[in-house]
């Protein structure tokens, strides 16, 4: 679990400081920016993952980067949900309420999602799937 929380410190920052960075300096819309600070920290998260983490049950050839891109955009759409509701739904359009609610709530949420999905569908050993404890 330490890995895991490592390397997902590792993608938040590189996500939260891009998405600040879109969303500020470069003026770019919430939702466009915090698609591509996600691309940016999911490459970052597998690659932490895959090359630390779960090294000893990392599956050869694409399926693990699929399946850990599909358990990501699972997470992006929780963050995304989230922003869009705190964006447009609640009329919260300041640069720090975006921040709150798509790296703060939304992350907290999506890490959970990533959590089980990672260790469930992508970095699975036969005798752990679908176990909390390994």
């Amino acid at each position: 679990m330490l890995g895991f929380a490592a390397a997902g410190l590792l993608a938040y920052a590189v996500d939260t400081a891009l998405f600040v960075a879109l969303r500020g300096p470069a003026g770019l819309d919430p939702l466009t920016a915090k698609t591509l600070a996600f691309a940016a920290g999911c490459t970052v998260a597998y690659a932490g993952n895959a090359y630390g983490t779960y090294r000893h049950a990392r599956p050869a050839g694409l399926r693990p980067y699929a399946a850990f891109l599909a358990v990501n955009l699972a997470g992006a759409a929780v963050q995304l949900l989230c922003l869009a509701v705190s964006h447009y739904g609640l009329g919260l359009t300041s640069p720090r309420a975006d921040v709150v609610s798509g790296a703060g709530v939304g992350m907290a949420l999506a890490t959970v999602l990533r959590f089980w999905g990672t260790r469930t569908w992508v970095f699975r050993d036969e005798g752990r799937v679908g176990s909390w404890t390994g």
